[in-house]
């Protein structure tokens, strides 16, 4: 058995909670690391945050300016190497599927860290990803380590809602966060993909807290029982709608935007339901585009909702943005304007779509100055490169 294969098989056996353990058991035996840890990405993707014993008690690492930061930004192996040939550190990402999960940290000895090693130490990572993944059906130790502070309840609800915060396929990446990271309320982004649709909703419900959270998991759920029922994007809709409504009578709503793309040909059907707005990037130009608007979901009984067509080209960048973004006021006031907004989605252009919303997020933070958010911000980033 070569030694990818018996670390590979370990972590495999491994007790849910004991993965950092058994990984660390592993690379020392097999590539004689001195020392391995995990870093998870906090929910505010700032920190790297050790995974050990509660209370926390080693330091959390700055995504933006450490090494370990450098390789979960980049998504590829970064080498830190040590003083006069003493142990090198390799930081690894750790991700599934395009969803950057953290970063595991290996110190080898200056003469053991060569291409191929890295290689296969990248491959370890990623299987890693994969067991933490499975793992946390079982255990809270890598949710707890995600966190720099305490969740409110509405936030927890809300994390736990997402399907995570990107994903990549060979026809698109897509990027999404939500802010304030601890203390959400009712915004939300889910995805789902087949063998030929991408099916992505944004939703941006009423309210505050408790009630947010309820009403946001209500409709997330009944559209995702109406997706998994095989009915089309306008029953989708319709469906959410009649759970809503008949839940509050139209007391409160949630604007939504749906969209299904087809994976083949870009061609895409949108129904607007109050939605946030979306954009679109194309030849290094942003712009707004406009939708039928109809209403949101749950404000009236037996809504009908009617599909639009729409057609995305290879090299297209959409960006969806809920209101709590572009209705942010600086200290003094001033809205958060559309042009401002533009020169953002300008300005990342070159940035992946995992790092266009923290980076938006931040200049947004900066416009609003040291006044605490009062709505939720989110941004969901997607780049379009079709099938070949």
């Amino acid at each position: 058995m070569d030694r990818f294969t018996a670390v590979e098989r370990a972590l495999r056996k491994s007790a849910p909670h004991a993965l950092l353990e058994t990984v660390r058991d592993a690379l020392i035996g097999q590539y004689t690391a001195c020392s391995v840890d995990l870093l998870m990405a906090d929910y505010a993707m700032t920190i790297l945050q050790p995974v050990n014993a509660l209370p926390h008690t080693a330091a959390p690492v700055a995504v933006h300016t450490s090494p370990a930061g450098r390789a979960f930004g980049a998504q590829e192996p970064h080498i830190e190497p040590g003083p006069h040939g003493a142990p090198a550190t390799v930081h690894l990402p750790v991700s599934v599927r395009g969803d950057r999960i953290g970063i595991l940290s290996v110190r080898l000895p200056a003469d053991a860290c060569d291409t191929a090693v890295v290689r296969e130490l990248g491959d370890v990572a990623e299987v890693l990803g994969h067991e933490i993944v499975v793992a946390e059906r079982d255990t809270d130790l890598y949710l707890q380590a995600r966190r720099a502070d305490r969740l409110t309840l509405a936030a927890e609800m809300q994390w736990q809602l997402l399907p995570g915060r990107s994903c990549s396929r060979p026809e698109y990446d897509i990027g999404a966060q939500l802010e304030p990271a601890y203390a959400i309320h009712g915004d939300n982004f889910d995805w789902s993909t087949s063998a030929d649709q991408l099916t992505l909703t944004v939703t941006n419900g009423m309210g505050e807290g408790i009630e947010a959270a309820l009403l946001t998991n209500l409709a997330v759920n009944a559209l995702r029982n109406a997706r998994r029922a095989g009915l089309s994007l306008s029953d989708q809709a319709c469906l959410a709608d009649q759970a809503v409504y008949g839940h509050y009578q139209g007391a409160v709503h949630l604007s939504t935007l749906l969209l299904c793309f087809d994976l083949a040909t870009g061609e895409t059907q949108i129904i607007d339901a109050g939605s946030p707005r979306m954009w679109r990037v194309r030849g290094g130009k942003a712009e707004p585009i406009e939708l039928d608007g109809q209403l949101p979901l749950g404000m009236s009984e037996d809504t009908p909702y009617a599909v639009e067509r729409f057609r995305v080209e290879p090299g297209d960048r959409l960006l969806f943005v809920s209101d709590g973004v572009y209705d942010v006021a600086s200290p003094t006031g001033e809205r958060y304007s559309e042009r401002a907004l533009t020169r953002a989605m300008t300005s990342t252009r070159l940035l992946p779509p995992s790092q266009v919303p923290r980076a938006v997020l931040h200049e947004l933070s900066g416009h609003r100055g040291p006044i605490d958010a009062d709505d939720d911000a989110m941004i969901v980033c997607m780049d379009w490169r079709g099938r070949p």
